[in-house]
């Protein structure tokens, strides 16, 4: 889905389309919603609250799943072997700051959860962190998505003021070149080679 069916999308189910989201992924529909409650159509604290819900609660199935089927599971995985091993070397040097800053990492923002059930880190442990995480992550890319919708409308807000002087400096370049492209000088003919 691009850009504009993904804000589509989030018009016609509000709420529900971006719990859906963001339980799966996140990052795109949350700045979506967030510029969509700066038009109106969604209320911040609302985008905020149900992205929270929707991230939280795909990381804990997500966890658990990793946790039940374990190591086994992403060894069977060649795909996943370069993400996987990414994430078990940073949650070995980092442990809590990759826990609460995973959604914030391109690339494996996904598999971290699975891994970190099946790396065996204690249910409340995580739970705590992924909460806190979570509403970090979902106040940070919502007003993201919303400080966004301010600067455009600024943006086009200057745009309007100014759109006849934008559209004469247009005009004058169009003209510009229109005139220079009609009135080429002509070049002079070579001159006839010497007779022998």
């Amino acid at each position: 889905m691009d850009f504009n069916d993904l804000q589509q999308l989030v018009i016609d189910y509000g709420y529900l389309a971006l719990f859906i989201g963001t339980y799966l992924e996140g990052e795109t529909i949350l700045v979506i919603a967030g510029f969509l409650a700066h038009g109106g159509y969604l209320q911040l604290e609302w985008v905020m609250l149900t992205a929270f819900l929707g991230t939280f609660a795909g990381d804990q199935t997500f966890f658990y799943l990793g946790r039940w089927k374990g190591i086994a599971f992403l060894e069977k995985r060649p795909l996943w072997h370069s993400k996987t091993d990414k994430v078990f070397d940073l949650l070995h040097k980092h442990q809590i700051p990759v826990i609460l800053g995973f959604r914030f990492l391109y690339g494996v923002r996904n598999v971290t959860p699975f891994v970190i059930g099946a790396s065996k880190i204690h249910p409340l442990k995580f739970f705590l962190l992924n909460f806190l995480g979570a509403g970090i992550w979902a106040i940070a890319v919502g007003y993201l998505g919303y400080t966004f919708g301010q600067f455009a409308e600024s943006i086009m807000g200057q745009v309007k003021k100014y759109e006849m002087y934008i559209l004469g400096v247009l005009v004058a370049i169009g003209l510009a070149f229109f005139w220079r492209s009609t009135h080429k000088p002509e070049t002079p003919d070579a001159p006839d080679a010497p007779e022998e």
